[in-house]
């Protein structure tokens, strides 16, 4: 029944109504109009992921307990992407309910059949490379809190399938001192969960779940078919064959929790990483090396720039003239058209989309953009400066990401995009992204050219001979190293988040990071610019784009010296997917930083030209 009242005075709220109910009410801010009583808490699971391996697997790979015939939470296309697969489990709890060691279902295995011989393998594989769980309730993680250094404790996201003792008695990952049986798998087959909840108005509306806990256990019980959570370790032989059965239990409580907020219930979890320390530091290093570079620019524009332009513009002989020297003398030729200018004009199509997908995401904190293809219109007027033909970048995107994929899907990996999500997004690309593309290049063919301060020479002027610090190579080599040196500190949780599962919530962070990042480039770049046409180099324009744009060689070299020192990775599929991913990353990057510096530098050149005094 819902009585007359406005649609937006209407309020949907759930709560949890002690004892053994869950209220799903409608609400108007003065008559209560409706409530449907539910009392079950579900458990969903998600796909297991390792730090030791790239390729995520779906919850039933591994053989555990699930359900039949139950629907599946619908996924966004990102959790797709990204490899997520929501299921619901077995696992169902009554709100305010304490059960002790209940049985979920007893998994039998026969080595000497086909496919249990390949589920036992597959889960000791699961066991070996440490894949870890990640379970969710209501909306929020099911976290594993462990002691770490100096007292303090660290609450994970997930937690570990079981360990491994080697041939040589030594414990992997998460096997304790009770676990020493050499060439042995301990698979924890039982969980104590604890859920946290806080009364809402004092018990008279409900209450609402505010955090969920568990530890991991491992129980051999003594009755596998009346589970009483005694006896050692569950234990499974490297060598042993024949009959096993592994028996999966839990216990639940339910404790209240009157400190906790519901609007603050992830608190718990973020506060465990103590990054915010080392954030500041980052931000810090960046703004020194920002201040640096700004007050060599200014020094440039202020003094050499003004004294310059100054000399220049009272020069009224024919024979004062002819003793320019500078950057002046090269006006005549800083505006050619370089060489491959279309394929230039393609990146910084691509790079300056790249740029306004990153700046809107991170003032969105995190919201998924789509990035359309490259080469449209905001590269059409620089198109018509250089020559038009068509290249497109997200072909070589779209390659590497279709053979990852092909690898995914060889591997079994939940990571391997379906064929329908597939054609999900080449019918994006095909229907929005392309038409988008023609129709905003038909616009910028049909704009006037970019009209530039001086005239163009017919004949090139031969360039002096360099030494070697004006050469291209090494300007564009030290050009990308201030850059870097703004955001290392900041790549490494970025890393971290992507690789090891690590939670990434430091969007601010980033945020201030990427507008150090743009400062950097483009002084840096401006810097590097004017000392060229001093020498009397006026090929400024592939040389301004590399120069910021190598910036993204410095990202893979740190990329692979975190494979190398960071990572665990074994295997060569998860080898080449990291690298196949990272290449993509660095081509992004690339276009990215590179586009940045392009544009400084054509502001600063123009610039300065507009204010000397041509013949």
């Amino acid at each position: 029944y819902v009585a007359n009242i406005p649609l937006s005075e209407v309020v949907l709220f759930i709560v949890y109504v002690p004892p053994q109910s869950v209220c799903v009410c409608i609400k108007s801010p003065d008559v209560f109009v409706a409530c449907l009583f539910q009392s079950t808490i579900e458990l969903f699971v998600n796909r297991l992921d390792s730090v030791e391996s790239v390729l995520p697997y779906e919850y039933t790979a591994f053989d555990f307990c699930a359900v039949e015939a139950e629907k599946r939470p619908s996924e966004n296309l990102g959790q797709v992407l990204f490899g997520e697969r929501i299921e619901p489990s077995p696992y169902k709890f009554t709100f305010k309910k304490s059960e002790k060691c209940q049985l979920v279902c007893n998994k039998k295995y026969n080595t000497n059949l086909p496919t249990d011989k390949t589920y036992m393998d597959f889960l000791k594989k699961g066991m070996l490379l440490n894949y870890q769980h990640h379970w969710i309730v209501d909306n929020m993680p099911v976290t594993w809190c462990y002691d770490v250094e100096d007292g303090q404790k660290f609450c994970n996201p997930g937690f570990p399938i079981g360990c491994y003792v080697t041939e040589g008695g030594q414990p992997k990952d998460a096997c304790v001192s009770d676990f020493s049986e050499k060439d042995t798998f301990y698979i924890f087959n039982h969980v104590d969960i604890t859920i946290h909840y806080h009364v809402v108005e004092t018990g008279e509306l409900g209450a609402r779940l505010v955090a969920a806990k568990m530890e991991p256990r491992s129980y051999k019980h003594t009755n596998a078919d009346a589970p009483d959570c005694q006896g050692g370790p569950m234990f499974i032989k490297n060598k042993d064959s024949g009959d096993m059965k592994i028996p999966y239990t839990y216990s639940i409580a339910f404790v209240e929790d009157k400190k906790i907020r519901w609007a603050s219930r992830w608190d718990y979890i973020l506060e465990s990483m103590p990054h915010t320390n080392i954030q500041w530091f980052s931000i810090m290093n960046s703004l020194v090396i920002v201040l640096f570079l700004s007050g060599m620019v200014a020094m440039i524009m202020l003094r050499t720039l003004h004294k310059d332009i100054a000399r220049y513009n009272q020069m009224d002989s024919v024979e004062d003239a002819q003793e320019e020297f500078g950057w002046k003398l090269v006006h005549g030729d800083v505006f050619r058209p370089p060489r491959k200018g279309m394929l230039l004009s393609v990146f910084l199509g691509s790079g300056t989309q790249i740029f306004i997908m990153t700046f809107v995401t991170l003032c969105e904190s995190g919201a998924v953009s789509q990035q359309f293809s490259a080469g449209g219109p905001d590269s059409a007027p620089f198109r018509v400066w250089f020559n038009p033909r068509c290249v497109c970048v997200c072909r070589v995107v779209f390659a590497d990401f279709f053979l990852m994929n092909l690898i995914l899907w060889w591997e079994g990996s939940s990571a391997a995009m379906p064929f329908g999500t597939l054609v999900a997004i080449l019918a994006l690309w095909f229907c929005i992204s392309v038409p988008l593309t023609f129709i905003g290049a038909y616009f910028g063919f049909k704009r006037t050219g970019i009209e530039h301060p001086v005239r163009t020479n017919q004949i090139p002027r031969q360039i002096p001979e360099q030494s070697f610090y004006t050469k291209p190579l090494p300007g564009i080599v030290m050009g990308g190293i201030l850059p870097f040196g703004c955001i290392f500190i900041q790549l490494f949780f970025i890393l971290n988040s992507i690789w090891s599962h690590q939670m990434y919530y430091m969007f601010g962070f980033l945020f201030l990071v990427f507008i150090i990042l743009v400062i950097t480039c483009s002084e840096a770049t401006i810097l590097l610019c004017y000392f060229h046409l001093c020498a009397e180099d006026y090929h400024w324009q592939w040389r301004s784009f590399l120069t910021s744009g190598f910036t993204a060689v410095y990202f893979l070299v740190y990329a692979i010296h975190y494979f190398l020192s960071k990572l665990q990775i074994t295997g060569l599929a998860s080898t080449i997917l990291y690298f196949g991913y990272t290449m993509i990353m660095t081509l992004i990057f690339f276009l990215f930083t590179g586009t940045i510096g392009f544009f400084a530098c054509f502001w600063f050149v123009t610039k300065i030209y507009s204010v000397v005094k041509v013949d």
